[in-house]
């Protein structure tokens, strides 16, 4: 069976991709990385009950600390306020430099071992926060540089099936496909119930109004 790596946060999003790549008759392989970030716990065990629903055989955890060394995001500083006023035009202070290449990079190598013919993650361009390397254009740049860098016989495609919709036709998708929505978690900030107010709380919870349908985790 052909096989997928899926770069698995605990969120909606990549939730939903790793539930994409199986329908479409990929093996899956997931890897969660812990980088320092506010919710860090709350996310892990987000991602180990998806793998457990998914049925996920060979998973990998990996922990990137040097993400809190440097620091710049709101996400890994704790000196750093978790914007909480609404969704500002410009890239936020909740991107993290440089870390879906840095991701990509290690989801490359782990790829390769594994014979993937694919890696999936959940970018979203139109209705994102704004992240530069959420853009289908770097995802494209990158896929070049992957090829280039590995073993001719490793030909690797790097899926992006969400890229291009919007928060509510994510959240239709996923109730599409059964994905389970109350195990994930996006919230920044809190790792009890959902702040509401954050970033990525704010995308989430208009995703499912204009969807039309309640969203099942607890919010504040």
């Amino acid at each position: 069976m052909k096989k997928a790596l899926c770069i698995m946060s605990g969120g909606m999003d990549s939730t939903l991709v790793a539930y994409i790549m199986r329908s479409r008759g990929y093996e899956i392989i997931a890897l969660h990385f812990n980088y320092g970030q506010r919710t860090v716990s709350k996310e892990l065990e987000a991602y180990r009950n998806i793998c457990n629903d998914i049925g996920v055989k060979e998973k990998y955890e990996i922990d990137l600390d040097f993400f809190k060394t440097i620091g710049a995001s709101a996400l890994t500083d704790h000196t750093i306020d978790v914007p909480t006023e609404g969704i500002e035009p410009g890239v936020p202070v909740t991107y993290v430099p440089f870390r879906n290449g840095i991701f990509l990079s290690i989801a490359t190598a782990i790829a390769e071992k594994e014979g993937c013919s694919a890696i999936a993650i959940g970018v979203v361009e139109e209705d994102s926060s704004g992240y530069p390397d959420c853009r289908e254009s770097f995802i494209d740049s990158f896929t070049k540089a992957a090829n280039l860098g590995t073993k001719e016989s490793t030909l690797l495609t790097i899926e992006m099936p969400l890229v291009h919709l919007k928060k509510s036709q994510i959240v239709q998708e996923a109730l599409a496909l059964n994905v389970p929505l109350h195990l994930t978690w996006s919230c920044y900030q809190s790792e009890s119930k959902a702040c509401g107010v954050c970033d990525s709380c704010r995308l989430r919870l208009r995703g499912f109004e204009h969807a039309g349908v309640t969203d099942p985790i607890d919010y504040v």
